[in-house]
C-alpha cells in the first residue's frame, strides 16, 4: 500500500543564489543586482511535500498538471531524476502553460515569489486518481488558493474533491497557501470556503497568516499596518493560533496544524478522533491535545519550501504511528534541515537520521511564549497549552 499521495499545485522554481550582503531592495527601477548561479527545483505542495516524504523513506506517489512546454519538460525531468517513479502519475493538459515561480530568497530573510499558475488554474475533482486514493494511507492536498477551480464558486469543487478522497478511506491532509489580495483569490469568500472544506478534512494544516486572512481579514489587515509582513509572527499574541484553531475545529476539521514560521507549530485536536487508514486506532493519545513546538536552531540558508517539509515531518510521524509530542518534534526537525539549504528538500534526511539528530540534544530557538498561559515540558521540549488533555 502507498504510505502518502500528495496532489495539487506543482511548479517549476528558479531560485537565484543571492550573497550575503546584497542590496535592499534587490529589484528598483534601472538597478542589476548581480546574483549568483540559480537553482532550478520543482515547487509547489506536489513537489515540496512530495520529495520530502520520499527522502523521509514514504512510498510517495505525486499528481499535478503540467502542460505539453519546456517548463513541463523539466518539472517531468527534475522529479525523475530523484526517482524515476516520481513523475509517473502527472496529467498532461494539452495547449495549456505549465506553472513557474521566480523565488527571491535572500538569506536569512523569508523568500517572496513572482508567479504564473498555469495549468494549476485547471486542476479540478475529476483530475483525482480515485484508484491510487484507495491503496494509499494519506492523501494531501496543497495549495488551492492557487488554483482556480478550487476557490471559484464558494469552494464547491474542492469540497467535491476532498470528499471524493475521504470517501476512498485514505486519511485526507490539507494545506493552503496566501491569497493574492490583488487578484481573485484574495477577494474569494474563504469563510464559506473552508466551511464547505473542513468537515472532509482529517487534518487541516495552514500557516498562521494565511489562516488569519482567510478567517479573520480585519485582524490579519491590523496586524499588518502594526508590525509589516516580517514581522507580523513575531508580534503575535499566542491567542491568536489558540482561537484560529477552534473554529478550525469547530467547522469539522480533526486535527489542526498550524506553521507558524521561526517560532515553531502549533497543534490542536479535537475530543473524539477518528483519522482514516493513516491512524486508525491513534485517537487515545491524540484526542485533546493542545501543543506547540519551538523550531530547532539552524543556520537559515533559504525558507522557500520550509512549511511543506515541516508538514511532511508531522504526516511521516502520523505515518510512522508516533505520539502527538512526537510527530510534532519531527515536523519542525524536518523543517529545520529543509532551510539548511537554498531549496526546499536537498537537506532532508532519512526519517531515522532526523530523529537521531533531536536525540542528540539539538537546541532548540524560543518561542516566546513565557507568560501566556503555556506550560514549558523539559523533558519533550514543548509547550503544553492550557486545554492540553
Amino acid at each position: 500500500m502507498t504510505d502518502i499521495v500528495v496532489a495539487g499545485h506543482l511548479c517549476l522554481d528558479i531560485i537565484p543564489i543571492i550573497p550575503l550582503g546584497s542590496p535592499s531592495p534587490l529589484i528598483s527601477p534601472g538597478r542589476l543586482t548581480e546574483v549568483g548561479q540559480a537553482v532550478v527545483s520543482t515547487g509547489g505542495a506536489v513537489s515540496n511535500v512530495g520529495l520530502a516524504a520520499h527522502k523521509l523513506g514514504l512510498d510517495t506517489r505525486l499528481v499535478g498538471r503540467v502542460g505539453d512546454d519546456p517548463i513541463g519538460a523539466l518539472v517531468r525531468q527534475v522529479l525523475s531524476a530523484d526517482d524515476a517513479s516520481l513523475g509517473k502519475d502527472l496529467i498532461t493538459a494539452a495547449g495549456e502553460a505549465s506553472s513557474y515561480s521566480l523565488v527571491i530568497n535572500p538569506p536569512g530573510i523569508d523568500r517572496a515569489f513572482l508567479h504564473c499558475p498555469g495549468t494549476n488554474d485547471t486542476f479540478g475533482p475529476d483530475d483525482l486518481p480515485l484508484e491510487l486514493l484507495r491503496e494509499a494511507r494519506l492523501f494531501h492536498f496543497g495549495y488551492p488558493p492557487l488554483m482556480r477551480r478550487m476557490y471559484a464558486n464558494g469552494g464547491l469543487e474542492l469540497a467535491e474533491l476532498l470528499r471524493r478522497a475521504k470517501a476512498t478511506g485514505a486519511t485526507v491532509s490539507l494545506d493552503t497557501s496566501m491569497p493574492d489580495a490583488s487578484r481573485d483569490s484574495g477577494q474569494a469568500d474563504w469563510p464559506l470556503i473552508l466551511k464547505r472544506a473542513l468537515p472532509q478534512v482529517h487534518l487541516f494544516v495552514p500557516s498562521i497568516e494565511e489562516l488569519l486572512y482567510m478567517l479573520d481579514r480585519p485582524a490579519y489587515d491590523a496586524l499588518l499596518a502594526e508590525a509589516g509582513a516580517a514581522g507580523m509572527i513575531e508580534a503575535m499574541d499566542p491567542e491568536v493560533p489558540r482561537r484560529l484553531a477552534q473554529q478550525c475545529l469547530a467547522l469539522g476539521a480533526q486535527v489542526v496544524f498550524i506553521k507558524m514560521g521561526h517560532r515553531g507549530a502549533y497543534l490542536r485536536t479535537a475530543g473524539e478522533l477518528e483519522l482514516g487508514r493513516a491512524a486508525p486506532a491513534m485517537s487515545a493519545h491524540w484526542a485533546n491535545r493542545e501543543l506547540w513546538a519551538p523550531c530547532f536552531s539552524v543556520e537559515v540558508r533559504g525558507t522557500v519550501g520550509s512549511g511543506d517539509t515541516t508538514i511532511t515531518g508531522f504526516l511521516a510521524g502520523l505515518l510512522h504511528g508516533v505520539t502527538a509530542e512526537q510527530a510534532l518534534t519531527m515536523a519542525v526537525a524536518v523543517g529545520a534541515c529543509s532551510v539548511e539549504t537554498p531549496d526546499p528538500t536537498s537537506g532532508i534526511l532519512p526519517w531515522e537520521e532526523t530523529a537521531a539528530r533531536v536525540a542528540a540534544g539539538w537546541p532548540r530557538l524560543d518561542a516566546g511564549l513565557q507568560g501566556s498561559g503555556f506550560c514549558y515540558d523539559e523533558i519533550t521540549g514543548l509547550w503544553q497549552g492550557p486545554a492540553d488533555g
